[in-house]
């Protein structure tokens, strides 16, 4: 019996939901999951996606990096190695930053549906969305110090930008858990939601998204990220560049046109 894909891909509409699928680990991040989310994002996209939501299988959204040692084979359960390999910087180098730096990239949005706990690396991928969605019952926890490592998969500058350098600290070093209601609190994540919902309202949200105007969407999305780091000039000629862009889009002339004849705009995401 083949084992089941670490990635699972639901086309609905314009709207495609990725799910981590390793239950078993808790989704527990692997080398094949990340090249299997890679192509599953390429298909999406190929496939007309205008956004995207990430969630986990079962009761976890994700545990971070599988600590066992056959996760760094060819993602199946056969043949253990000795060790986890000698370099993870080597691992992060060949697929977490890349897969970070593809979500980065993206000119749709990410809604991220934080089922259950998202620790360690597992925080990062949560943190990626740009909104989210997390269950009352659910947590997240930069726990890397527990294990004598640092954080990835871009949680520190997720982080970060989130909380500022006091919490982010406290975070990083102290290796606790946060409850979903404190990690709202503390501008980790956009919304908490009732378990059973969570998935619900985060395609709820790409669905809306999805049928706005898409190029404006994706300006949008790294027109905040760029604000992070860039100063009021950069900011200043990065908003006008993509402002003369989107003022050239047809989704812009169709929604002058709607409100001309005070109708709601139909965009078509050109």
């Amino acid at each position: 019996m083949s084992a089941s894909p670490p990635i699972l891909l639901n086309m609905q509409d314009d709207v495609a939901t990725l799910t981590l699928n390793r239950p078993e680990r808790m989704n527990a991040l692997t080398p094949h999951l990340f090249t299997q989310a890679v192509l599953a994002i390429d298909e999406a996209l190929a496939g007309g996606a205008r956004a995207l939501v990430l969630t986990g299988a079962g009761n976890a959204f994700c545990s971070g990096a599988d600590m066992m040692p056959d996760a760094y084979e060819d993602g199946s359960r056969q043949g253990r190695a000795a060790s986890m390999p000698e370099d993870l910087g080597a691992v992060l180098e060949r697929y977490y930053n890349p897969f970070v730096q593809k979500i980065a990239a993206l000119d749709v949005p990410l809604i991220t549906a934080i089922n259950g706990p998202a620790v360690g690396a597992g925080l990062g991928l949560a943190l990626l969305g740009d909104i989210s969605i997390m269950a009352r019952s659910a947590y997240v926890m930069l726990a890397f110090v527990n294990i004598g490592l640092v954080p990835d998969a871009g949680a520190t500058w997720l982080v970060a930008q989130s909380v500022g350098r006091a919490k982010a600290l406290e975070m990083a070093l102290l290796g606790e858990k946060m409850d979903a209601q404190d990690a709202l609190s503390a501008g980790l994540i956009t919304r908490v939601v009732d378990d059973g919902e969570v998935l619900e309202q985060a395609q709820a949200i790409a669905q809306r998204l999805a049928k706005g105007p898409s190029i404006a969407i994706g300006m949008i999305r790294k027109q905040v990220a760029a604000a992070l780091t860039k100063d009021l000039d950069g900011n200043l000629l990065m908003e006008r560049a993509n402002q003369r862009r989107a003022g050239m889009t047809a989704d812009f002339h169709e929604a002058a046109l709607a409100f001309a004849q005070k109708r709601p705009p139909h965009f078509t995401g050109r």
